[in-house]
C-alpha cells in the first residue's frame, strides 16, 4: 500500500513544485489549506483538509492516518516577533499536539526551516555546517530556530528531520525575479558589499528532491540538514549565468552602504507598522540583506543519503527566466 503524505504550505512557491513531484511519484497526497486558499492549480486526486493551525479539530483531521508530514507553511514577513511566533512557531506546536493525540504511527515529520535559523557563515567558501552553533540575526531566523527547538523537544517520541534551505529559486519564485528584472534593465542594485558577498542557492526542483530523500532516509531521523548546491556563489556568477539568456550588453552595479539600507528598512518598516501590514523590507530584514556570507555546506546530506544538487546555475537560471517570460512576468 502506498504512503499518504500530508503537505502544509502547498500553495506556496516550494509547495507547488513539491505537489508536482509527488504527483509524478503517484503518491497519495493530503494538503492542509486555509479556508480562503484557492485550489484551482492543485493536481488531481489531492485530498484537501481545510482549517486553521489554531483549530485542534481540523488539525486532527489533517494528521490522522498519514505516514509522513512535510511542514512548509510559515511566514517570511511579520510586524514583530509575536507575528513570527504566530506564523512559524505556533503551527509547529499545534501540529505536534495533534500528532501526539491522533497519529501514533507517524513515520516522519519533516520541518522545512531556513538557513537563517543557523545564521550567516564567518567566511564564504566552507559555509556553516549542521554542527555549528546557531546564531540567527533576524526575527525571522529566530522564529525558525524556535520552531526547530519544538521539533527537537518531540524527537524522542516522533521521528523528526529538519531541513534548512538557503535561497531557493526557480519557476514561480517572486523574490529572485526582482534580480532578473533589474538585470534585464542593465542595472543591479544590491544592499551591502556586492563585491564581497557570497551565498548558497538551490534550484527548487533540486530542493524538493532533497526534501523527499531526507524524508525517507533512516539516517536522517533526528538530524538537521542543509539542502543546497555544491558551491557558494557570487553576484558575478549570477550575472554570468543570466547574461546569455537576458541578453544585456552593459550592466551597472550599485552597492548600497549598510547605514543607508538600515535607514530605508527602518522607514519602510515603520510605515508598514502604521498600516498594520508587514513591509517588504524593514530594519530587521535589512540586517539579513547586508550579511556577506549566507553560505551553507552540502556535505552532511551527501554523506547520509547521497543528495547532490543536479541543476547547474546556468541551467537553473535559463529554465527560470524562460518560465518568467512564458508567464509574462519578465
Amino acid at each position: 500500500m502506498s504512503e499518504t503524505i500530508l503537505v502544509t504550505g502547498s500553495t506556496g512557491f516550494i509547495g507547488v513544485r513539491l505537489l508536482q513531484y509527488l504527483k509524478g511519484e503517484r503518491a497519495k497526497v493530503r494538503i492542509f489549506l486555509r479556508f480562503e486558499s484557492e485550489v484551482a492549480a492543485l493536481p488531481d486526486a489531492v485530498e484537501i483538509v481545510r482549517g486553521s493551525f489554531s483549530d485542534p479539530e481540523s488539525l486532527a483531521r489533517a494528521v490522522r492516518g498519514v505516514d509522513r508530514i512535510i511542514h512548509l507553511a510559515g511566514v517570511t514577513k511579520a510586524l514583530d516577533e509575536s507575528g513570527y511566533e504566530a506564523g512559524n512557531v505556533m503551527p509547529v506546536k499545534n501540529l505536534f499536539a495533534a500528532i501526539m493525540k491522533d497519529n501514533h504511527e507517524l513515520k516522519r515529520f519533516i520541518y522545512i526551516s531556513s538557513l537563517t535559523a543557523g545564521g550567516p557563515a564567518s567566511e564564504g567558501i566552507r559555509g556553516v555546517k549542521e554542527s555549528d552553533t546557531p546564531h540567527p540575526v533576524s526575527a525571522y531566523g529566530r522564529s525558525k530556530l524556535r520552531a526547530e527547538m519544538v521539533c527537537r523537544e518531540h524527537a524522542a517520541h516522533i521521528p523528526v528531520t529538519i531541513v534548512r534551505p538557503p535561497a531557493v529559486y526557480g519557476p514561480g519564485d517572486k523574490d529572485v525575479l526582482q534580480v532578473f528584472l533589474m538585470l534585464a534593465r542593465g542595472v543591479l542594485v544590491l544592499p551591502g558589499s556586492a563585491a564581497k558577498q557570497r551565498f548558497s542557492m538551490i534550484y527548487v526542483d533540486d530542493l524538493v528532491e532533497g526534501i523527499m530523500m531526507a524524508a525517507r532516509s533512516v539516517l536522517a531521523i533526528g538530524r538537521i540538514y542543509y539542502i543546497t548546491s555544491s558551491c557558494s556563489l557570487s553576484w558575478d556568477d549570477v550575472i554570468a549565468a543570466a547574461k546569455p539568456v537576458l541578453g544585456f550588453s552593459k550592466l551597472y552595479k550599485v552597492s548600497l552602504p549598510q547605514p543607508f539600507v538600515f535607514f530605508v528598512g527602518a522607514v519602510i518598516g515603520a510605515a508598514g507598522s502604521l498600516w498594520g501590514k508587514p513591509a517588504l523590507i524593514s530594519r530587521d530584514k535589512a540586517i539579513e540583506l547586508v550579511q556577506n556570507y549566507w553560505v551553507c555546506s552540502p556535505e552532511q546530506a551527501w554523506q547520509d543519503f547521497g543528495f547532490t544538487a543536479r541543476t547547474t546555475l546556468a541551467d537553473g537560471v535559463a529554465k527560470t527566466i524562460d518560465w518568467y517570460r512564458r508567464k509574462g512576468w519578465l
